[in-house]
């Protein structure tokens, strides 16, 4: 029934059905109601939010640390690592640590930084070039999005 009628007679309509009374927009004019199992509505409802959750993917970020004398076959394995992350949807951060002496050659750490993410080129998009930051040289590696 459409139309517009009082609210005494839309409640008695509702229990005459044994049904709630729901407003949908009260602050329409005139407010618009519903005549509905509330209890049902708000059960599919909650159902519906934990399915929407269960869903959802939470992007977390992995980190890979190396130090700069890393080698061939060590890189390559953290690299096959970062592409797995990336794969899975995660972002990655890759981080050079110096000790000592190291840190008068962070060129080292830069140069390693770029190859490693031109090895994960095919996956990922550089977010920031290499930066210093105390003792760490890092870099964001995001996963390119899927078209």
């Amino acid at each position: 029934m459409v139309g517009i009628i009082t609210s005494e007679e839309a409640l008695a309509m509702a229990e005459e059905q044994e049904l709630d009374l729901v407003k949908i927009s009260p602050n329409a004019v005139p407010p618009v109601c519903k005549i509905m199992d509330y209890g049902k509505f708000r059960f599919d409802q909650l159902k519906k939010e934990k399915e929407a959750k269960k869903n959802q993917h939470v992007v977390e970020v992995k980190e890979i640390r190396m130090s700069p004398g890393i080698d061939t076959n060590d890189l390559n394995t953290k690299m096959r690592n970062a592409m797995k992350f990336l794969k899975d949807g995660n972002r990655v951060k890759v981080t050079v640590r110096f000790r000592g002496r190291e840190m008068a050659h962070t060129e080292i750490g830069e140069e390693l930084l770029i190859r490693f993410s031109d090895g994960c080129a095919e996956a990922a998009n550089l977010d920031k070039k290499p930066k210093l930051d105390g003792r760490h040289m890092s870099i964001f590696l995001s996963p390119k999005s899927a078209k």
